[in-house]
């Protein structure tokens, strides 16, 4: 369990602020965008062939587990190696580890990234905690010892 307020007293010495939750909405916006135009560029010659609305539906249905396989990749690896993906980057925000304040290790930003999708699976609940907790922390944070502080 994380120590809250020793953590806050962290923060403040080292003049760091968290990341606002409108400005961690806005970046989770700019990346569900990347992530969808990616996934419509790779896809558009065989959505074409499709004649019928029911075909289009029944073919992204079948490739929903390519299109969190390419969720849990992005957010694993620009959080990884960077500490922000591109809609972080574009917001000035960045995730650190909770202990050291610097960019997670690559098996937190794993941990991070397939929480990500769970929590978007059961309808964001997983984000929605964020907003009752002093550290802004969603379970993905909690999980992989994560804060999501600006830049």
């Amino acid at each position: 369990m994380v120590d809250e307020e020793s953590l806050l007293r962290k923060l403040h010495v080292e003049n760091i602020e968290l990341a606002s939750i409108n400005k961690r909405a806005f970046a989770m916006f700019i990346d569900e965008m990347i992530i969808s135009f990616l996934f419509f560029f790779i896809i558009q010659d065989h959505l074409s062939a499709l004649t019928t609305p029911e075909e289009v539906v029944a073919y992204t249905q079948s490739l929903m587990i390519y299109v969190l396989i390419i969720k849990v990749l992005y957010q694993a690896l620009f959080v990884g190696m960077y500490g922000a993906t591109l809609g972080k980057m574009a917001m000035k925000i960045k995730v650190v580890d909770q202990d050291y304040l610097d960019i997670p290790s690559r098996s937190a930003s794993t941990i991070r990234a397939v929480m990500r999708v769970v929590s978007e699976m059961l309808f964001y609940f997983g984000f929605v905690v964020a907003l009752f907790s002093p550290l802004k922390l969603t379970w993905h944070d909690k999980f992989a010892k994560t804060l999501v502080v600006d830049a």
